[in-house]
């Protein structure tokens, strides 16, 4: 069941069930081990849809995302995310991310889900979490697009 605190603020996602023809949202679980490659696209078609809707023109623009993408690179090298595996749960709740430690992530922290050529960007209040398309089976990605059209109207209202 879907929680509603005002118009434009949901804290959970509507459920997505069985009846519907999809997975569960319980039903999202996986691992990801992200390769530099991968990170550094996610981080680069983020950096350029950020870009493009502040109306930043060329020649800035394109610095700008440079910047940001080598900025995220180093990152993603100097704390070693390449070396490690994260495990995914999504449900009703929200997100838990683990490695190591765990990271619970609530809906309210959910400000948009994107899909870009990799994968889906869950974009939250302070960072993202990119979800490659090859971590998740045919019926998660369903549930995946659907909870992506989902956050889309919720964002629309």
């Amino acid at each position: 069941m879907m929680t509603v605190g005002s118009p434009d603020k949901v804290s959970t996602p509507p459920r997505l069930d069985a009846g519907s023809g999809v997975l569960p949202l319980d039903a999202l679980h996986f691992f990801v081990r992200y390769t530099l490659r991968e990170y550094t696209s996610f981080m680069w078609q983020h950096g350029g849809f950020l870009i493009r809707r502040r109306r930043v023109r060329w020649p800035a623009s394109f610095f700008l995302r440079l910047k940001s993408t080598f900025s995220a690179a180093l990152n993603f090298v100097l704390l070693g995310r390449g070396r490690r595996t994260y495990e995914f749960t999504i449900d009703e709740h929200g997100i838990v991310r683990t490695s190591g430690g765990v990271t619970l992530i609530d809906w309210e922290d959910v400000s948009a889900v994107r899909t870009y050529s990799r994968g889906f960007m869950m974009v939250l209040k302070r960072g993202t979490l990119p979800i490659p398309f090859r971590c998740l089976s045919e019926g998660q990605m369903t549930a995946m697009r659907d909870l992506v059209a989902a956050r889309h109207e919720l964002s629309v209202r």
